[in-house]
């Protein structure tokens, strides 16, 4: 999320993690591992730098990662070449932050300082073409992305200073853009179930997430509470992935939960930083990446990310 940039480091360990709770009191709070992590597996570091990383968006084709980085409004997608190496894939990207991998294997991108919704085709020096999805010079800044089986495309539109004009909106393949949510104050991160017929979206200022079951017409119905988990971590909620089982990961409040369809609890990953975003990759679909201040790491899993199924 572009407005925490200058967040505080949060440090955590694999097992555990220490919060300030009540009147300054301290104590300690311990979750679980999800299960879907492989045994014995840890974070691993791919990639450092000064900068704040989020959209990270694995291409199977290329079975290449790709990831958005922010300086102040000094923004590029970068792709990871190798542990250690990324190279500048898009220079002055006026603001690209997440992406999705769309149906047609392309990079969709919510474009935050230039009011669009883009959609590139990968090449190997960049963008193969470029396509203006959607735009609106009246927007925010468009924060996230998803899109689901049948073409249509949801993007979230946060006004994270006043909190009175956030939206979410949905692109249909008949080509109208159409503001379907505006009951929440600060919408980020947002993802549809692999069936398409559910759409998840996370608030930054309520610090929780919310579901809606998606209509006919691309349009939601009334949305309820999804996932609110029991720790006193308070940092916001921004991007997220799903895994081939329909599990949810979901960053933010002290690391990534993934939590089942039914918005039960399956753990914690704790992450040394704060965690932007995560996404699935790897050759076989089963690591899990993570964007973050300063970190991108991997994990390994035992289940395949939603676009592997």
């Amino acid at each position: 999320m572009l407005k925490r940039i200058m967040l505080v480091t949060i440090v955590l360990s694999l097992s555990h993690f220490v919060s300030l709770a009540g009147a300054q009191k301290q104590k300690t709070e311990t979750h679980p591992l999800p299960d879907t992590v492989a045994d014995d597996a840890k974070l691993q570091e791919e990639y450092a730098a000064k900068a704040f990383f989020e959209g990270p968006i694995w291409d199977p084709a290329g079975e290449r990662l790709y990831f958005t980085s922010f300086v102040d409004k000094d923004t590029k997608i970068l792709r990871l070449d190798k542990t250690g190496k990324a190279s500048v894939w898009l220079d002055d990207t006026k603001g690209i932050n997440g992406t999705y991998l769309s149906v047609e294997g392309r990079m969709l991108g919510a474009q935050a300082y230039g009011q669009h919704v883009m959609s590139y085709a990968f090449g190997e020096s960049g963008p193969a073409d470029t396509i203006v999805v959607a735009e609106n010079p009246k927007w925010n800044q468009p924060n996230d992305v998803c899109q689901t089986p049948n073409g249509n495309i949801y993007f979230t539109d946060p006004d994270f200073k006043n909190r009175k004009t956030s939206a979410v909106y949905v692109k249909t393949t008949e080509g109208e853009v159409k503001k379907i949510i505006t009951s929440m104050p600060v919408p980020n991160g947002v993802i549809a179930s692999n069936d398409g017929k559910t759409l998840y979206v996370g608030d930054s200022h309520e610090k929780l997430w919310r579901s809606f079951p998606i209509l006919a017409d691309g349009t939601v119905g009334e949305g309820r509470l999804f996932f609110d988990p029991e720790t006193s971590r308070k940092d916001s909620p921004d991007g997220m992935s799903i895994d081939a089982e329909g599990n949810l990961y979901l960053s933010g409040r002290g690391g990534v939960w993934v939590a089942s369809p039914y918005g039960k609890s399956r753990g914690l990953i704790p992450v040394p930083e704060f965690c932007s975003n995560v996404t699935f990759g790897g050759a076989d679909g089963k690591t899990l990446y993570f964007t973050c201040a300063n970190k991108v790491y991997s994990l390994q899993m035992k289940v395949k990310g939603g676009q592997f199924r």
